[in-house]
């Protein structure tokens, strides 16, 4: 029997995008069905090559400019485009703001099921700083770097084919070598652009994505608002002497430098939570501030990583907790506690309960090293620890703040905020959709009384929210 040929995708002409999307893609309806288009504009007028179909919506890509947007501002990033991070660089700052704030009500409205007349809802908390606002990057080095369509098309030969930057979205093995980035203030593109010279200078291999072997593996620039720097270099191979040569080469380039350390992983997932860090030069952790507290951030720590904008979201969390001083309050996946701490001189007891072991260590030095007394932390999976017996033993909750990852909350654990009789809850999510599908399964208990969103992530679709919940 013949081979089946698949029928060819369209090629969809002047297509007008109408709104934005999920993932930083817009979105227009064609043929009773949603097509998502990345990079675009509601407003332009566009030929887009549908590269994927299913029953209810279709992805494509633009192949023809008719009109574009006049809401369109002009990409500041010569990566854009490409790049996977700053996906709404092409929309004025005011307009990035309503799309999230209409992001937020929507989810609420379809998913949670709320009346938007019943909610006191906050306008959105913009960011004063719209880039170079993140304390941290973390770039992979490629043995084979993303080549542009100008490279593959001409007939010159490719000179330099490594790569330090950013995956290209999609693509695992694919990196964008990054001239310039917009998140991170400098020194940091200084530093990557003296660490990629160095390793070409000595000759050292950069990884392979696909083989998982190379020398020159990943690079992790943390930063803080008062000018701290630290750099963590990760090896895939344990060369001492070219490890050595590396981080001596990088030390005589940045003296400065606050901290200065090293790992070394050999394999094939990048994750770091098993390793150890090798401090090389200066201090092992940086210093970040938030009011009076001091947090400790290491190699491996967890911080937000939009410092100035995390000082407005834990200010939002605090006013909605309401707290007066006596109360118990329970902080469900507090990670290294930086929630807890900046609620616990308000609070009676703080008691953070979160997954990883090491995350847990942390939380309790930064209790210890802003003498906060009236912490206690609990290291498990959140759906079997936030019990019965957790709440005899330590008090039963007047107030939760749960900030759970993408996927939201476990069945169980809403289940027991439930039970707990908390008189509020204060609901921290990066994804609106699983806090909205949360709050609705919380509704037989606890109603939405307020929403404010906050925007840790300019130029990009993502987008903070927090909701306070009353019991009924």
């Amino acid at each position: 029997m013949g081979r089946r040929h698949k029928r060819p995708l369209p090629l969809l002409e002047r297509v007008e995008i109408t709104g934005v999307a999920a993932e930083g893609k817009a979105l227009a309806r064609v043929n009773d069905k949603v097509l998502f288009v990345p990079f675009a504009a509601p407003g332009d007028v566009l030929d887009v090559q549908v590269r994927r179909s299913r029953k209810q919506y279709m992805e494509g890509e633009v192949v023809r400019v008719h009109s574009l947007s006049p809401m369109r501002v002009e990409p500041f990033c010569e990566h854009f485009g490409t790049c996977g991070g700053c996906k709404w660089q092409h929309l004025p700052y005011e307009k990035q703001l309503e799309f999230k704030q209409q992001q937020v009500t929507d989810n609420l409205e379809r998913i949670g099921k709320l009346d938007p007349g019943l909610v006191k809802v906050y306008p959105i908390a913009g960011s004063d700083k719209t880039t170079f606002y993140r304390n941290k990057m973390e770039y992979t080095f490629s043995n084979r770097r993303w080549l542009s369509r100008d490279e593959i098309d001409s007939e010159r030969a490719i000179d330099e084919v490594e790569g330090l930057g950013l995956h290209v979205p999609g693509m695992f093995d694919k990196v964008l070598d990054i001239k310039k980035c917009w998140l991170q203030e400098d020194p940091s593109n200084s530093i990557r652009l003296a660490i990629k010279e160095i390793a070409l200078e000595k000759g050292f291999s950069f990884f392979d994505l696909r083989a998982n072997e190379g020398l020159m593996r990943n690079l992790v620039i943390r930063n803080t608002p008062d000018g701290q720097v630290m750099v963590l270099m990760i090896f895939g191979q344990d060369d001492p002497e070219a490890i050595a040569g590396t981080m001596q080469a990088i030390h005589q380039r940045f003296p400065g430098l606050h901290s200065l350390a090293y790992m070394v992983n050999t394999k094939r997932n990048p994750s770091m939570a098993d390793l150890e860090p090798v401090i090389f030069k200066g201090s092992p952790f940086l210093e970040e501030h938030m009011e009076e507290l001091v947090f400790h951030v290491g190699p491996k720590s967890f911080f937000q990583t939009n410092s100035l904008q995390a000082r407005v979201l834990y200010g939002v969390i605090r006013n909605f907790a309401g707290l007066q001083g006596h109360e118990v309050l329970f902080d469900l996946y507090t990670g290294t506690g930086s929630i807890a701490c900046f609620l616990a001189p308000k609070a009676g007891k703080v008691v953070g309960i979160e997954y990883v072991d090491e995350a847990v260590t942390h939380a309790r030095s930064n209790a210890r090293l802003n003498s906060l007394g009236n912490t206690v932390f609990v290291a498990g999976d959140m759906a079997d620890v936030f019990d019965e017996s957790l709440m005899d033993k330590e008090g039963y909750p007047h107030v939760i703040v749960t900030d759970p990852p993408r996927a939201g909350m476990h069945p169980k654990v809403v289940k027991q905020i439930l039970q707990s009789g908390a008189e509020r809850i204060v609901y921290v999510s990066c994804n609106p959709a699983t806090q909205a599908r949360d709050a609705e399964l919380l509704s037989s208990r606890y109603k939405v009384v307020k929403s404010q969103a906050v925007d840790m992530f300019p130029q990009t679709q993502h987008v903070e929210n927090v909701l306070l919940l009353k019991r009924v």
